[in-house]
């Protein structure tokens, strides 16, 4: 088993900064990092933080101490059928009032009116087909993150499911620019109702078939609609899926409810316990954006965990395997698990990323996790005795947002259950197999006095086209930055090569989606495109990134 050791916190994120604005983000976003007007000891001061990923929306509500609600874990959904090899479930978006500050309740938009989701659950090479109904007020389009789908099934931003009725008979587009530079909004003039090029619509109900001829792994399904991915997420609109297959079951890895899925992501809330996000237009059906402040990203000052504020967690004293998700729109975390005897650290013990498990577990004494990456670990809380308390916190967090969760244990129980030393054989693919290598720059950049998040300084269009790659091939895929950038890959995975000319880290190890880009970084990955052929895309999950255009088509040809 290898072990990192990570370096110390070099600060809190998201507060009490010197706060980037939009136009000194804008001076230092230049080529090259050139600095004028943040001045010289400002910049520096930025660069060797690096942690800054968005701006604190302060709540009015009156929130809960940490560590007083029990942690809920999202019920698991039933196949409405089960025919010739295909499992059917159906889910339907539309509002509901639950309790998530205690005393308070909050209108979420969820799928069955839950947040998160119910957690589906597929098995690899059999085909799920679900059902979705929109009962929500706005259209949606959901894509399940990290699938390996055919594009029609995607959740491509323009393949719009309307809401049912007559708030589906509108003409959506007119609410998809902010200017922001898209150029997907020409088409000239068309019938009634038609939807323009690019764009695809569905009205009240649609089906999404996955083959699910992939590994087992941790997926999660979100909202993508185009320009409005950030609010909706924001109200709900996420949940698990989760792939299994034969090789993973006989692991002996711990399963049934010692198997917890974890969703972890920050929220801000009103004095009413509605939540509170610094749009536009509130109502997300006119005018798409955020004010101003928030352009480089919204941060919420409660740690939510499955739904719930900083939550308790009874196990028993036996391993568990926690999958963790990062959810949130633009907070980052820095992960360590603490026993309060002391405070040591308590290895967290990787088995999987993203797509995947690892070819062998890794133990890490912390974990970082940009916005969409996900990590299998195991914990073994019988090393602990009855009564302990274990508190995972993150270290790029100040005061209560440093605290994630609380982990007490009581009671022992039999457990058979293990971590081998090796896991999973893993497909191996290697720089030579690179058949071309492409580079792509995540920048914010100014073309007529008007500032916007790019690709290679394009702004995104549904007909532009940044990379035809082959299918079945592998090429050496270049990221550069100039802020903190998830930079995800929709349909292929990939290989982390190297960061800045450097080995990768530990935390990159296996299969993945989504690579954690940090300011002035270049990090190399080799992108495997298999599956299907077809238009997909990448983008910055950072949500407010993703809506002011930072997305990029790439088509398999």
């Amino acid at each position: 088993m290898s072990t990192e050791r990570t370096t110390a916190n070099p600060g809190p994120e998201g507060a009490r900064r010197p706060r980037m604005s939009r136009r000194r983000l804008l001076t230092y976003a230049g080529a090259g990092g050139v600095v004028t007007a943040l001045g010289v000891t400002a910049a520096s001061r930025l660069r060797l933080s690096g942690e800054t990923t968005g701006e604190q929306l302060t709540s009015t509500a009156r929130l809960p101490r940490p560590f007083e609600v029990p942690l809920p874990v999202p019920p698991v959904a039933t196949p409405v059928s089960r025919a010739n090899g295909v499992e059917t479930y159906e889910l339907e978006q539309r509002e509901a009032r639950l309790e998530i500050l205690p005393g308070l309740k909050t209108t979420v938009w969820g799928y069955d009116g839950l947040f998160p989701g119910r957690t589906l659950v597929g098995r690899r090479d059999r085909r799920t087909v679900v059902r979705l109904r929109n009962r929500l007020p706005v259209p949606t389009s959901t894509h399940l993150h990290g699938g390996v789908i055919p594009p029609d099934s995607d959740g491509y931003p323009t393949d719009l499911l309307l809401p049912e009725g007559p708030a589906g008979r509108r003409d959506w587009t007119k609410s998809m620019s902010h200017g922001s530079g898209h150029g997907h909004h020409s088409g000239g003039s068309r019938p009634a109702g038609a939807a323009p090029e690019g764009w695809k619509f569905s009205q009240g109900e649609r089906e999404y078939e996955y083959p699910l001829d992939q590994p087992a792994a941790t997926l999660w399904y979100h909202d993508h609609r185009m320009d409005f991915s950030a609010p909706q997420v924001w109200r709900g609109l996420a949940g698990f899926f989760l792939v299994r297959d034969d090789e993973e079951e006989a692991l002996g890895l711990p399963e049934g409810e010692r198997d917890v899925p974890l969703m972890l992501c920050d929220r801000s809330f009103e004095e009413d316990g509605s939540f509170s996000y610094p749009s536009l237009d509130p109502t997300l059906t006119e005018k798409a954006g955020v004010e101003d402040a928030y352009h480089s990203g919204v941060l919420g000052d409660v740690q939510l965990v499955n739904g719930a504020p900083w939550p308790e967690f009874e196990v028993t004293g036996a391993r568990y395997r926690l999958r963790l998700l990062n959810a949130a729109n633009a907070r980052r975390y820095r992960l360590a698990l603490e026993d309060e005897r002391g405070g040591k650290r308590v290895p967290l013990v990787q088995v999987g990323s993203d797509c995947g498990l690892l070819d062998r577990p890794v133990t890490h004494e912390t974990l970082t996790m940009a916005p969409a990456e996900r990590f299998d670990v195991v914990v073994d809380f019988s090393r602990y005795p009855d009564g302990s308390v274990l508190t995972l916190v993150n270290t790029l967090g100040d005061g209560d947002m440093g605290k994630v969760m609380r982990f007490r244990v009581k009671g022992r129980r039999p457990d058979d259950s293990r971590v081998p030393d090796r896991l999973v054989t893993l497909d191996r693919v290697s720089r030579r197999q690179s058949v071309r290598e492409r580079s792509f720059d995540f920048r914010m950049t100014t073309e007529g006095g008007h500032s916007m998040w790019t690709v290679n300084g394009r702004p995104f269009s549904t007909d532009g086209v940044w990379a035809s790659p082959r299918l079945d091939t592998v090429e050496v895929w270049r990221f550069t930055s100039d802020f903190h950038h998830p930079v995800h890959l929709h349909l292929a995975h990939f290989k982390v090569l190297s960061r800045s000319g450097r080995a990768p880290s530990a935390s990159d190890a296996g299969w993945k989606d989504t690579v954690d880009v940090r300011p002035y970084e270049v990090v190399e990955v080799l992108a495997r495109f298999r599956g299907y052929k077809g238009r997909y895309m990448m983008h910055c999950h950072n949500l407010e990134h993703e809506d002011m255009a930072m997305m990029a088509n790439f088509d398999i040809v």
